[in-house]
């Protein structure tokens, strides 16, 4: 059994898509592929896809991942090219490996988030994210099933930083050109409770009055395992790249060096 793991996007309005939608459209797009998925067992066979720490309802993504098991082995990118021509703009599979190490969702430790706030003044922003940095403890409410939950926000960001317009990663065409825009660049580890980007919006609220006119546009732009050293979050599919490679460079060393059948005497 063949093991794929996938990196697919949620762009412009196919962010607003819930995660079972998703699974609908991967589903038929797997069937229009004519990918030959393997099945899991019982009464009501599903395809065996694994979907790994999957963005809220309404924020857009560069990052999501996913396993697939595969009864016969396909080429990689060769999967991805018809799987991305099967589903619509803006679900997008980018990215393609043979899962050659374990533990996919284990290297998913922390996000990287670009927060963009239409009507807030960049200085402002920048004042806010200075306070909440400088606080020790930033304590949000958010309503759970079980009613008004508090915590403390702070623990989970790894870094906080407003950025100039320039270095955003969204489109100038996708907010108002002739109002003031703050974008922020955030790191979260992902925790228990999970510290979600609204929850950081909330904190910055709380620390410095920060409330933009209308709702932050949000999107996640890498997740991986956090570099505590460097602070950096890195691509969890390497792992299996450097595995492909390095068997690949051992396959010939190995035929080279293998013994010559004797001929007759």
């Amino acid at each position: 059994m063949q093991r794929i793991r996938l990196r697919y996007t949620k762009r412009g309005r196919l962010r607003f898509t819930s995660h079972r939608d998703f699974q609908r459209a991967f589903e038929r797009a797997l069937r229009r592929a004519d990918v030959p998925m393997a099945y899991s067992a019982g009464f009501t066979p599903h395809p065996k896809v694994s979907y790994a720490n999957a963005a809220p309802t309404g924020t857009g993504s560069e990052a999501e991942y996913l396993e697939i098991a595969l009864t016969q082995p396909r080429d990689p990118q060769r999967l991805r090219e018809l799987l991305d021509e099967s589903l619509p703009p803006g679900l997008d599979i980018v990215d393609a490996v043979e899962a050659r190490t374990s533990g996919l969702a284990d290297r998913l430790t922390a996000s990287v988030w670009e927060l963009r706030l239409d009507g807030v003044e960049p200085a402002d922003a920048a004042r806010a994210v200075a306070a909440f940095n400088a606080a020790e403890a930033v304590e949000v409410q958010r309503l759970t099933k079980n009613g008004m939950r508090t915590f403390d926000a702070r623990p989970a960001v790894a870094s906080l930083e407003s950025l100039d317009s320039t270095e955003t990663h969204s489109s100038p065409a996708d907010r108002p050109t002739d109002q003031p825009c703050a974008i922020l660049r955030l790191v979260v580890r992902h925790v228990t409770p999970a510290v979600r980007p609204d929850d950081v919006l909330s904190g910055l609220r709380a620390v410095a009055d920060l409330a933009p006119p209308v709702p932050a546009a949000v999107t996640r732009l890498a997740q991986g395992l956090f570099d505590e050293e460097t602070g950096t979050v890195t691509d969890p599919l390497a792992p299996d790249r450097e595995a492909a490679a390095a068997l690949s460079t051992a396959a010939p060393a190995a035929a080279a060096t293998a013994p010559t059948p004797e001929g007759p005497a």
